[in-house]
């Protein structure tokens, strides 16, 4: 089972993270959509956070995964969020059980085919040797000349935990993603329709989601609509919380 965080009562939305994050990424906006009146459940995926490690790692068993989750916890006509990778698992989930999910917000990503793009940040990740016990500090000087972006290296910092007293280790299981790491970009099935209402929200500064994607988006999920972020971009909900918080409750509601 998916481990998650479960906040606050009502109709139950479903949040899931994007590549190399957890679902504390988004427990500020947990209690935002809890106040709401949501119940609201951060999914830590497959190989990330505090869920289980398996080397089975694709679209299609983190949509089961989610389905087992939601079986679990009897949950129907949910809303569903998901950013980036998690937006794609979030897609493929509702194309295949539609039953299941009354709304669907994709964050920054489409359905198409995304050629590997992760080389720099693997590279950096696997530039860190936990055999010779580096501090917090120590690991973030190993990754700054592979990850510049103090955004992204605090993010994927995240990840550290004490395993034990004075060894570190990432939460993620970077082997699998090392040997893996292609699947990430896996398009959605042609044949896989979601004709619920759908909202993709894009940063203004991305090339995730390009004006040219949108008739591939509009096959796939005839309902949608599509509004964008100005100024930021990938980590959209992080860079402008507000605008993100403002345009995905106002389409729930």
């Amino acid at each position: 089972m998916l481990y998650s965080r479960i906040e606050g009562e009502g109709k139950p939305l479903i949040i899931i993270h994007g590549f190399l994050g957890m679902s504390d990424n988004w427990k500020s906006f947990g209690s935002l959509y809890a106040a709401q009146g949501f119940q609201v459940h951060l999914l830590d995926l497959r190989n990330h956070g505090k869920s289980f490690h398996s080397d089975d790692f694709n679209y299609n068993v983190m949509a089961n995964d989610l389905l087992e989750y939601c079986l679990h916890y009897d949950l129907n006509e949910i809303a569903l969020i998901g950013h980036s990778m998690g937006g794609k698992v979030a897609m493929l989930f509702a194309a295949t059980y539609p039953d299941k999910v009354e709304k669907l917000i994709v964050a920054d990503i489409g359905p198409k085919y995304y050629p590997p793009h992760h080389q720099d940040i693997l590279a950096g990740l696997n530039a860190v040797d936990f055999s010779i016990k580096p501090d917090r500090a120590e690991v973030e000087e190993i990754l700054y000349p592979f990850i510049p972006d103090f955004g992204t290296r605090q993010f994927l910092m995240k990840n550290l935990y004490w395993m034990e007293p004075g060894q570190l280790a990432f939460r993620f299981n970077l082997p699998v993603f090392n040997a893996q790491i292609e699947v990430i970009g896996e398009a959605l099935p042609k044949q896989k329709i979601f004709t619920n209402p759908t909202l993709f929200i894009r940063g203004g500064n991305s090339r995730y989601i390009l004006d040219s994607d949108v008739l591939e988006i509009k096959n796939h999920f005839p309902n949608f609509e599509l509004s964008t972020i100005p100024n930021v971009g990938h980590w959209l909900h992080a860079e402008n919380p507000k605008s993100f918080f403002e345009e995905t409750i106002q389409f729930l509601k």
